[in-house]
């Protein structure tokens, strides 16, 4: 017999969609416009980020065995809505020109997308797709009000961070169980994930060039060979890391792929939290190496601290693959800052200003979090059940499962 699943979102998802999807076409026909030609000098480093958005997080969740529709599909609808809303309100902003679509919006409105990918990985399986497009919504909204107030108060733009976990704990303090009988993996899944991860893990060197131009708000500047090259070793080495952490921490000394398919991304994660110029290759393969050590054992023991005290479930891991590397790479900086400063003054100066930069972005995102958190635990979504949650078939037509009348 067919199992009942979630209540059908024909009233919900079409019309949340299509509503958003026509205001944007207004907007752009009213108010956007492309010119005829503009530079596309950095096009390769745009198009390296459109695969890691688009293909390696459309893989990267699809390692629960009865979730891959759900991971795949959701990726890509959420990235595609995250990208037009990221122009839309840029432009609303002034940012970077009114009524003008660029390079630089393009490559922001990716950034954008990737910022709403990770934050997904936090709840994917316990949301539906209605949820998970209001949280985009949501993330890029942040996101970008977060960089303009930061561009107008500070004079230098930053990114969110912590956003989901706020979203997570205020939907789900008392809901779905910390271990879910059907947040499983089989081995052609995981592979399926490793894919992903492996796409993500080539291009993050353009993902964190493209930062350097978003950070001077050039998109003519060259990137430093120094950047790409530190992004390059500190993922190599926290990669071996990872690895190397994951048997040395199991009882029988065996590799575990869940330590493997998270963590091998720390090292680009932690120096693209610090961007900064590393006076020596060695510098950026110590900041790897810890990275990764940080990030495998984080996967191992704080994501269990955290379903158990705080009652915050990360599906994909994504504090230990990116919320501990990045406080990480923003201590790297501040002390790179300090140990090259030949002025005391300049030093505590810097400092000062790191920290205030770091204080209203934690405080951004967690005010959104729990904005967001709160529209989305309206019934009126019709969020799944616990026992709905971690399958495809609450949102997705399998034929062979269909009854025939």
């Amino acid at each position: 017999m067919v199992p009942q699943y979630a209540p059908s979102l024909r009233s919900r998802l079409p019309v949340v969609a299509l509503l958003l999807e026509t205001i944007f076409i207004l907007f752009f026909a009213f108010y956007m416009e492309v010119p005829y030609i503009f530079p596309i000098v950095f096009y390769a480093e745009f198009q390296d980020v459109h695969v890691m958005v688009f293909m390696g997080f459309g893989f990267l969740s699809t390692f629960l065995v009865r979730n891959g529709f759900s991971s795949a599909g959701f990726s890509l609808l959420v990235a595609a809505m995250a990208v037009q809303w990221a122009i839309v309100f840029q432009t609303l902003l002034q940012l970077p020109y009114p009524g003008r679509i660029t390079m630089e919006s393009l490559v922001f409105a990716e950034m954008s997308a990737f910022s709403s990918l990770i934050s997904m990985g936090v709840v994917i399986g316990k949301t539906n797709p209605v949820q998970l497009l209001l949280m985009s919504l949501m993330e890029v909204t942040g996101f970008i009000l977060n960089k303009w107030l930061i561009q107008t108060l500070l004079k230098k733009p930053c990114f969110n961070l912590y956003f989901t976990w706020l979203v997570h704990w205020t939907i789900d303090t008392d809901g779905i169980e910390p271990r879910h009988e059907k947040e499983k993996s089989d081995r052609k899944m995981t592979l399926f994930s490793l894919f992903g991860k492996d796409f993500l893990w080539i291009f993050w060197p353009s993902f964190n060039s493209l930062i350097v131009h978003l950070l001077n708000n050039d998109m003519d500047l060259a990137v430093p060979l120094n950047v790409i090259c530190s992004t390059y070793l500190a993922m190599a080495v926290s990669a071996v890391t990872a690895i190397a952490i994951s048997v040395l921490f199991n009882p029988r000394g065996k590799i575990n792929m869940l330590h493997v398919q998270n963590c091998i991304l720390a090292g680009g994660v932690a120096v693209g939290g610090s961007m900064s110029t590393f006076p020596q290759p060695w510098v950026a393969m110590a900041v790897g190496l810890s990275a990764g050590i940080m990030s495998t054992l984080g996967h191992q023991y704080i994501k269990l601290l955290m379903e158990v005290v705080f009652k915050c479930h990360d599906t994909c891991s994504i504090l230990s693959v990116h919320g501990i590397p990045a406080i990480l790479g923003w201590f790297v900086q501040l002390f790179l800052q300090f140990a090259n400063s030949d002025s005391t003054t300049f030093a505590v100066r810097f400092a000062v200003y790191h920290i205030v930069i770091l204080l209203i972005t934690l405080a951004s995102s967690l005010t959104m979090g729990v904005i967001t958190g709160i529209i989305l635990k309206w019934r009126f979504w019709r969020p799944p059940q616990d026992r709905k949650c971690f399958d495809d078939q609450a949102c997705w037509k399998f034929p062979h499962l269909a009854k025939h009348k």
